[in-house]
């Protein structure tokens, strides 16, 4: 492990010299500049800095300007402000621009090493808070959503540039399309990615518990209140909270979550003060909610703040070229999962599935392919593999009867429907 550089400009060879008898034997490389020039033009030619400690004040230059120089070509290296007597209120102005901290002179060498060590510190942090976050965002990052058709590209390009911002996000889409695969995608690539994704669907929660569920409750709320519970906002703290199918809170739900966004304060059920929260939000719907508005379920003030970085995912039935990438995805991984040795489709099993109209989206074609790991397990998919749904097929690519593929059922419920279709044959 190489030691931490440190690049020190002081323009007076004295307080140089004594800087390098205090910092050498603490372990640190040492790159010495004369000059603020001298320091500035070292930004860009040495590698690996991991700190700049620079005098105030630096005869034709200053340590200001050294400090904007670095912050332009090292934004996430620290800088240490050394000054004099009577140069503090520009020190306490390094600090408004950036600097890490300011040192006084007299130099006191403990409180200077106390202080470099902490620096470097905080410099590791940052470190190890983006390798988490190239971590974070390889594992659940854009790569995951699989694609080539333009319209995804389009989503993907647009979600990305929204992520880097703290703007709350409306997916809208049908079901299946991969609303909170994106939602997920998006908190990954923000700066809340070390911060946790907290999800939620609204509609998979009984009217009567979604409140205590969003917000949380104290002790004696209610009956069965025996302990306090946390809610949502509140476990999403400095993080993500992703609220699927929006559409489907209740009118006074609605109400808390609008004064909850406006004010960023929880208030718990049976509680008597809000708790303050730093949340992003990211809801989703497979509704339309300016319809919903209309019909008087939906709250327009709520949909106003909701909406402010609309993103819509085509169904899979308009972004056909999609269907073989999300094929060979799923084929691989469940090979990998399931020991199948599934090579590719035959090009009739492929035209069906390229004709059919998937009302259930990527989520049917992901259960297709769970299907077929039953039913074809090795070699080349053909169509006598395929559901019995799928094989009905007329030329416009409609069935004959509904797909219970659509409703996202388990495998054993795929065996037993598939073992159900081979007695009837």
């Amino acid at each position: 492990m190489r030691p931490p550089i440190l690049l020190v400009i002081e323009d007076e060879e004295r307080m140089r010299r004594l800087l390098e008898l205090v910092l050498k034997p603490e372990g640190y490389e040492l790159i010495l500049a004369k000059t603020g020039e001298e320091g500035i033009r070292l930004l860009s030619e040495v590698q690996g800095i991991d700190l700049i400690v620079t005098d105030l004040q630096l005869g034709k230059s200053s340590g200001l300007q050294v400090l904007e120089a670095a912050k332009r070509a090292l934004p996430d290296v620290p800088v240490l402000i050394i000054t004099g007597y009577g140069t503090v209120k520009s020190a306490v102005e390094a600090i408004q621009k950036g600097a890490y901290d300011y040192i006084s002179k007299p130099v006191d060498n403990e409180e200077l090493k106390i202080v470099i060590a902490r620096a470097l510190q905080v410099r590791q942090l940052s470190r190890d808070n983006q390798a988490l976050r190239a971590g974070l965002s390889d594992q659940f990052g854009f790569n995951r959503i699989v694609s080539r058709s333009p319209q995804m590209a389009e989503v993907k390009q647009l979600a990305g540039e929204v992520a880097r911002s703290e703007a709350m996000v409306l997916i809208t889409g049908e079901s299946g399309t991969g609303k909170e695969l994106l939602a997920r995608a998006i908190h990954y690539a923000s700066p809340r990615a070390p911060g946790p994704m907290v999800a939620l669907n609204c509609a998979g929660i009984p009217e009567s518990l979604l409140e205590s569920e969003l917000f949380g409750y104290e002790k004696g709320a209610f009956t069965d209140a025996k302990k306090s519970k946390l809610g949502r906002f509140q476990l999403a703290d400095r993080g993500t909270l992703f609220l699927d199918e929006i559409g489907e809170l209740s009118p006074a739900a609605q109400s808390k979550l609008l004064r909850v966004l406006e004010d960023r304060t929880v208030e718990p059920l049976g509680g008597v003060r809000g708790v303050k929260v730093d949340i992003r939000v990211i809801c989703a719907t497979n509704q339309e909610l300016p319809d919903l508005i209309k019909k008087g379920r939906f709250r327009e003030d709520l949909y106003y703040r909701l909406n402010v970085c609309p993103l819509h995912i085509p169904p899979l039935r308009e972004r056909r070229e999609d269907i073989t990438a999300l094929l060979d995805a799923f084929l691989e991984a469940a090979n990998r999962e399931r020991g199948s040795r599934i090579r590719r489709a035959s090009p009739d099993a492929l035209a069906i599935l390229e004709r059919y109209h998937w009302p259930g989206n990527v989520r049917e074609l992901h259960n297709v392919v769970e299907w077929l790991t039953i039913s074809c397990k090795e070699g080349e998919i053909r169509r006598e593999h395929l559901p019995a749904y799928l094989r009905a097929l007329d030329e416009t690519g409609q069935k004959d009867r509904p797909s219970l593929l659509s409703f996202g059922l388990s495998v054993e419920e795929l065996e037993k429907a598939m073992l159900q279709e081979a007695l009837h044959k």
